[in-house]
């Protein structure tokens, strides 16, 4: 029972078991979640980032014990942690979500330090800490952009 919880949160609920981009589907699968957020503010946010990625270490640590291997692809629940922390920085609209996502992905892909890096650390802390690494880029970007005054709308 303990590993069916673990997987199904770890997979976020199915998106991580779309053949095409699962890391791409746990990200968009994130914005439900986003939105029962975000009306609590930027805090509530990143508090629900924070419990999704503690929550994630331990779920995808069961999936990578199960499995065997270092970082499953079914594994979504990261991607989730991560564009959480990037919306926890954005404008509560539509151009704030798809900046975040966007955003998001590109630092996901590319890994920028410490986010390799962190790939190395154990089981689901390296599964996870990546992401949240690359959520912190998203979200410093989108901040600078919004102290900037580039549009990606008003809160």
């Amino acid at each position: 029972m303990k590993y069916r919880v673990a997987y199904w949160l770890a997979i976020w609920f199915g998106c991580g078991r779309v053949p095409l981009m699962p890391g791409t589907a746990g990200t968009v699968g994130a914005v439900p979640l986003y939105l029962l957020l975000a009306p609590g503010g930027p805090l509530v946010v990143a508090a629900g980032a924070l419990l999704v990625a503690l929550v994630g270490v331990w779920a995808a640590t069961q999936v990578v014990r199960q499995t065997g291997l270092p970082d499953p692809q079914i594994v979504c629940i990261d991607e989730v942690a991560g564009v959480l922390i990037t919306l926890a920085a954005a404008p509560y609209n539509w151009q704030g979500v798809l900046a975040s996502v966007v955003l998001f992905r590109i630092f996901d892909q590319f890994k920028p330090w410490p986010a390799r890096r962190a790939e190395k650390l154990r089981e689901g802390w390296g599964v996870v800490m990546d992401d949240v690494f690359a959520g912190l880029w998203g979200a410093i970007v989108v901040g600078v952009a919004r102290a900037m005054g580039v549009a990606v709308g008003a809160r």
